[in-house]
């Protein structure tokens, strides 16, 4: 067995076994393999896809390489959430308090962002204080406390997804389901969760921009899961949009805070009440409308609010002081009517280019620069209205922040939060 017949192999588009791919995983993490080779295989993979079988093995290999986390010391039913990533999402800060509140516990790790804006680790290092790494003892007793713990990723877990995630990045191959699959169900099934929840992001701002792919890509990390005997339901949500009003780190804390307090985006409002309401479903064995109401109820009476608040706290954090900057340009409506469309990706890269996000592994993010939109979807608009303010230091072209959003003479139709659920 050798790596040049394999990559032939794939490139003639025939299945490669188990052993093969076995293979593959070991010999590239003992650098037998090199970086010009796997790249190869990668873009045969790009090219000709994987069978599920295929996919499945290379999930159950990438798993095999490194540590997996043991949640057998935590109480209860685990439930686990990833999002495929979108423009604005801070989901987890308002999803993750209710579901704790609603009484499902949570063991959760997450990464930094290398995009257009900075993850949910980045994000949480927005506020003052807050540890992002706990000892294994100081996690297990958080969980069984509050129900919730949110950590960094960390130790040696799935590092063969390390290693070729970033060989991915850096040579085209990563727009590919059995890739981008394999890579997040080995990282979700390393954490140690009984159960999992994905929402998978569909739009302008999401990395599936149609809804083939993102069925494809959510079909195939549900059966993954089922396969390893994991209960795995997954959501196709909508990213045309930027999720809720604002994108930057501290400003995405700051709206969660808002939306838990009740006065947050409906769109936004809606999707992470549906989100909590699934996982609380899969955590409590009950129907989604029972959930719902429990959820609901939790989110009426401000205990998610008090649960953000108390999780923060367990973590050393002060969410009254949230790093966030002061100076903010003020972009204003030129027209009358009403907004028909945000230009959700354009304007996550103007956010990147204040410094919200990495263009590098190696670059610092600045925490408190962003953007808030006064304005959503279908919202009436009169000229000279503020639409929009720029959270920066720096100077700032106000022609491509006006650009991003599009005023027409009429409403759109309205906007659709979940596309599909698939178990």
């Amino acid at each position: 067995m050798n790596i040049k017949d394999i990559i032939i192999k794939k490139k003639d588009k025939k299945e490669l076994t188990k052993e093969e791919i076995k293979y593959v995983i070991d010999n590239y993490m003992n650098d037998n393999i090199k970086d010009y080779q796997m790249s190869s295989l990668l873009m045969a993979i790009l090219l000709n896809g994987m069978t599920f079988d295929e996919t499945y093995n290379l999930t159950n290999e990438m798993l095999n390489s490194g540590d997996r986390i043991d949640l057998s010391k935590i109480d209860g039913i685990k439930v686990d959430k990833h999002s495929t990533g979108g423009v604005g999402d801070k989901t987890s800060f308002v999803v993750l308090p209710l579901v704790a509140a609603s009484g499902v516990k949570i063991a959760k790790m997450s990464g930094r962002g290398l995009g257009y804006t900075g993850g949910t680790i980045d994000k949480l290092e927005s506020i003052s204080g807050f540890k992002i790494n706990l000892s294994e003892q100081e996690f297990i007793d958080q969980v069984n406390n509050i129900n919730l713990a949110l950590v960094s990723q960390s130790g040696n877990l799935v590092p063969a997804d390390k290693k070729i995630y970033a060989l991915r990045d850096v040579t085209g191959t990563t727009d590919s389901v059995p890739l981008i699959a394999s890579s997040i169900m080995s990282k979700k099934l390393a954490s140690g969760a009984d159960k999992i929840l994905l929402d998978v992001k569909v739009g302008k701002g999401a990395f599936m921009k149609n809804i083939d792919d993102a069925r494809e890509l959510a079909k195939t990390m549900v059966e993954i899961g089922k396969r390893f005997n994991k209960e795995t339901v997954a959501l196709l949500t909508n990213m045309d949009y930027p999720l809720g009003n604002t994108i930057g780190n501290g400003l995405e804390v700051e709206e969660a805070i808002e939306v838990l307090e009740g006065n947050g985006n409906k769109n936004f409002t809606n999707l992470c009440l549906l989100l909590s309401s699934y996982m609380v479903s899969m955590g409590k064995n009950i129907s989604i409308d029972e959930a719902f109401d429990i959820v609901r109820e939790k989110f009426d009476n401000k205990e998610g609010l008090k649960k953000l608040y108390e999780f923060v706290s367990y973590q050393g954090g002060d969410l009254k002081n949230i790093k966030k900057e002061e100076n903010y340009i003020s972009i204003i409506s030129n027209k009358t009517g009403y907004i028909n469309d945000i230009d959700t990706l354009y304007l996550s890269k103007l956010c990147n280019d204040l410094g919200a996000g990495r263009k590098k592994k190696e670059d610092v993010i600045n925490y408190g620069v962003g953007v808030k939109l006064l304005k959503s979807i279908n919202d009436k608009v009169n000229k000279d209205d503020e639409i929009m303010r720029v959270y920066t230091n720096k100077e700032i072209d106000y022609n491509e922040y006006l650009k991003t959003v599009i005023i027409g003479e009429e409403k759109k139709h309205d906007i659709k939060l979940v596309y599909e659920v698939i178990k």
